[in-house]
């Protein structure tokens, strides 16, 4: 079975950084891309930045692009997303996100894929 632990998450000052990690277990980790989405309150799942099986290709929502950076480390079976130049309307819950299927990428937040529990980010201003 496929889990997905997220963690890093935390309160931080308007223009500070943090770096979420994502552990995965249950299966080959290499195979798989990975994303982050964010959820803050009263809003929908939004998508954040997404990864490739290899690392290779990355993919980023226009409003954390140039500040957020996403990668991973397939000998841990991790994938991290760091968070710089924060700003309060990052405040959300980030969620760690691997596809059901190999070789396929997600941009969306999609009901048949492996979700983690969730890390709360609040960035104060």
């Amino acid at each position: 079975q496929v889990q997905l632990v997220e963690s890093g998450g935390g309160l931080v000052q308007a223009g500070g950084s943090l770096r979420l990690s994502c552990a995965a277990s249950g299966r080959t980790f290499s195979n798989y891309a990975m994303g982050w989405f964010r959820q803050a309150p009263g809003k929908e799942r939004e998508f954040v930045a997404a990864i490739s099986w290899s690392g290779a290709a990355t993919y980023y929502a226009n409003s954390v692009k140039g500040r957020f950076t996403i990668s991973r480390d397939n000998a841990k079976n991790t994938v991290y997303l760091q968070m710089n130049s924060l700003k309060p309307e990052d405040t959300a819950v980030y969620y760690c996100a691997a596809p059901t299927r190999p070789m396929v990428v997600v941009t969306k937040p999609c009901p048949t894929c492996y979700w983690g529990q969730g890390t709360q980010v609040t960035v104060s201003s």
